[in-house]
């Protein structure tokens, strides 16, 4: 007999509640990031999907993180990606969300995924959104840690820090690190756009 598929607030407690484990700079990173980019342009509809970017943490040269490649992909159509899109990923068993930007269930919505190795543990986290959301901005905190390793530094000692506070919530850890990032936006913002 099937089991009774989870349901949305089953998933969303089961994935919240997942660890959260920083360790060593992997330079794997870059390579697996390459390698799901590839799978991704040769599955899914060409006409969805533009660019796909290498973010967060894993993107950092040197930087201590949680061992999940996040990637952002841009896609033409929201409601198209949940329709042809997130079939075609949860049917090779990643797990989908469709996902509030900020806040709790508080649009805009956009697709996210988790792709797991064959032991069940995260690997990439993929975030598909339109070209004007909010989260190209994150590619401005990437590039600010890259060039400025005493920041970067700053930030993994941080995050070793609050992933000893919050080793199984995924929203504390979180939410605990949104001043540190808002302050290095912000000296972002004015490096790249006020120069």
């Amino acid at each position: 007999m099937k089991a009774p598929k989870e349901t949305l607030a089953e998933k969303v407690a089961r994935v919240v509640k997942e660890e959260v484990a920083i360790v060593p700079y992997d330079p794997r990173w870059p390579q697996m990031f390459e390698e799901e980019k590839l799978h991704l342009l040769a599955r899914l509809p060409p006409d969805l999907v533009r660019r796909i970017e290498h973010f967060g943490s894993t993107a950092v040269p040197g930087l201590a993180a949680k061992p999940i490649v996040d990637m952002l992909v841009e896609v033409t159509s929201l409601d198209e990606t949940r329709r042809r899109i997130a079939p075609i990923l949860e049917g090779q068993g990643y797990d989908y969300f469709w996902r509030p930007s900020a806040g709790d269930d508080k649009p805009p919505f956009y697709a996210w995924f988790i792709k797991r190795d064959y032991n069940g543990k995260r690997t990439h986290h993929i975030h598909m959104v339109k070209a004007d959301f909010e989260h190209w901005d994150r590619l401005l905190f990437r590039d600010y840690l890259i060039e400025h390793i005493d920041v970067a530094r700053e930030y993994g000692a941080l995050k070793a820090q609050l992933s000893a506070a919050h080793p199984g919530d995924r929203v504390a850890y979180t939410r605990a690190k949104s001043d540190f990032i808002k302050g290095v936006m912000e000296r972002a913002k004015r490096t790249y756009f006020d120069a």
